[in-house]
């Protein structure tokens, strides 16, 4: 990757993570605590129709997904969330039900104990500081959803995100693959042809 084209997502992440920040902070109670919480029909069919959903233990103002992995698991999907490797970059995804205990693994990023089962999930409900209209997607930089699409090209990619956290355009690289969907608070937008 060339020089300027890291330092380009760098400060577009700086930005995205500011501006994430700053409304949550100023979001309403009673508007956050409903955010996520009653998602539109053709996402609640896929939550309801997958074999495994995969989400993620939100930190600081990410989209929560708990409530989805909820519905999903409700519906007696299995649900999960990533597991991260002490070394090495890998990511895999370990069984994980809404009020399971979890444990802080590197970057404390929680995740799901050690003797949790792994699973590969086919719906995952993916974090992100930026989206666009088309499917693109910036992470926090580790690389580890974008190594996981690649590995599995066939599990559908729905982004969870604040609606501030979109952008015209999302510098994208040949490696990256598109999201398939992306949740806002405020809207469902489909952004590929595999939903």
């Amino acid at each position: 990757m060339a020089e300027d084209s890291v330092a380009l997502k760098t400060e577009l992440r700086r930005k995205l993570r500011f501006r994430r920040d700053q409304y949550v902070a100023q979001l309403d109670e009673f508007v956050r605590a409903i955010a996520f919480r009653a998602p539109p029909t053709p996402l609640r069919r896929l939550l309801s129709n997958a074999r495994c959903v995969a989400g993620y233990a939100a930190a600081s103002s990410e989209a929560p997904v708990e409530a989805l992995l909820a519905i999903a698991a409700e519906a007696g999907v299995a649900t999960a969330l990533p597991r991260f490797a002490a070394r090495g970059p890998a990511m895999s995804f370990a069984m994980w039900r809404p009020g399971d205990l979890l444990e802080t693994g590197p970057w404390r990023v929680d995740q799901p104990l050690g003797t949790a089962e792994m699973l590969i999930p086919d719906l995952l409900l993916c974090p992100l500081l930026g989206f666009d209209r088309e499917g693109g997607r910036i992470g926090q930089g580790g690389g580890h959803y974008d190594r996981y699409f690649a590995d599995h090209p066939s599990a559908l990619r729905i982004g969870i995100a604040w609606s501030v956290q979109e952008i015209d355009a999302m510098p994208l690289e040949g490696h990256d693959l598109p999201l398939d969907a992306v949740l806002t608070e405020q809207e469902w937008i489909l952004t590929g042809d595999r939903l």
